[in-house]
């Protein structure tokens, strides 16, 4: 079920084998940080574990979700610490350095579902044609720790003085749009500037080494360059929507116990982030140990983040598509995607239902 009338029939889209070696081999070569475990944590509180509605009388026990991450298996651990890792399906996570990375192991047949900005899709969209992708939830998150930074006495202080600067940035994702987006605010276009693709972890290695003279990145790549002297350039916060979008597949979507699973997964992640707000010094533990930085600034990134805007699942809507269409049309006219489409005919309402369940589960 497409959030509107498709334009094109949209056709089941399958991986071969060869196909799936071929790009697990390269997510291999390119992130070097592909990882799975299954999840197996002991839940803290029996109660909190319960099945979702959506799940309720549905046999799970022969599902397995595959499920990607980036950065840090912050999906993982939220469950495991909120006491809601006990799923009546398997769960496995792997990680990747990169929204498009997890697309790429989507459209593989490796991961069945992907968490990602608004920008990946449209990439992994262009590439695979209609039927290779649904977009089926939005989360709501916060736009901080986007930004474009130079390194400590460096003279550039405005997005002006980025011009016929080495730049990098992390290619298809929001790091690509919001530097697109503060080059345009300045006056300048893609060409007036030396853009340098690069993953997260090599372009904070390239700017602190002073191999390019700013990077355009987010999360714990800006973190770390701040803790190093690095100062903001471009601040994205105002840039972004904020809307972060979980991605399947059309046939994984139509399978009844997959699909049950799935929207019991978002429920857990959404009673997931109900624990971490009742619970912030908590988990910001986790989140100073696994991205390495003090707990005070865990702490402080994470009350700031959602008090600017809370983690919260909602359902597919018409002004989330828009958002993403704005994005796609953008980066048509800069030339970085040659031919424009509707970004519509590759979302689902498949789980609106669901997700509007899962929205009043939500607590501020």
């Amino acid at each position: 079920m497409t959030r509107r009338p498709l334009l094109r029939r949209l056709a089941t889209a399958t991986a071969t084998a060869s196909a799936i070696g071929t790009v697990l081999a390269l997510l291999a070569a390119c992130s070097g940080s592909s990882s799975s475990s299954p999840s197996s944590s002991t839940p803290e509180s029996a109660s909190s574990g319960s099945v979702s509605p959506a799940a309720a009388g549905t046999d799970l026990s022969g599902v397995t979700l595959h499920i990607g991450e980036t950065g840090w298996k912050q999906q993982q651990l939220l469950l495991e610490k909120a006491g809601l890792a006990d799923t009546p399906y398997a769960t496995e996570f792997s990680l990747f350095q990169g929204g498009n990375l997890q697309l790429e192991a989507l459209g593989a047949g490796a991961i069945d579902l992907a968490s990602a900005s608004e920008i990946p899709p449209i990439f992994a969209a262009q590439s695979g044609g209609p039927g290779s992708l649904a977009v089926i939830a939005v989360r709501q998150g916060n736009t901080l720790t986007q930004e474009v930074v130079v390194p400590e006495g460096s003279s550039i202080t405005d997005a002006v003085g980025l011009k016929g600067k080495k730049v990098a940035y992390v290619q298809n994702t929001t790091a690509h749009y919001f530097l697109l987006k503060a080059l345009e605010s300045a006056g300048l276009s893609w060409s007036d500037i030396e853009a340098v693709a690069l993953s997260t972890s090599d372009g904070l290695a390239a700017l602190l080494s002073g191999q390019v003279d700013a990077l355009a990145s987010y999360g714990n790549a800006i973190i770390a360059a701040h803790a190093k002297g690095a100062t903001t350039v471009v601040d994205a916060r105002d840039i972004l929507s904020g809307n972060f979008v979980y991605v399947s597949t059309p046939t994984l979507i139509e399978d009844p116990a997959r699909h049950a699973a799935i929207a019991d997964y978002f429920s857990r992640q959404q009673r997931a982030f109900n624990w971490a707000r009742a619970n912030p010094d908590a988990w910001a533990a986790v989140i100073a140990e696994q991205t390495k930085q003090p707990v005070e600034q865990a702490l402080s990134t994470f009350t700031e983040g959602e008090a600017q805007r809370p983690s919260k699942f909602v359902p597919t809507s018409d002004s989330a598509i828009a958002s993403q269409q704005d994005i796609l049309d953008t980066f048509v006219k800069a030339g970085i995607i040659t031919t424009g489409f509707d970004i519509g005919d590759y979302w689902s309402s498949a789980f609106d239902d669901e997700l509007a369940t899962i929205e009043g589960e939500n607590v501020g």
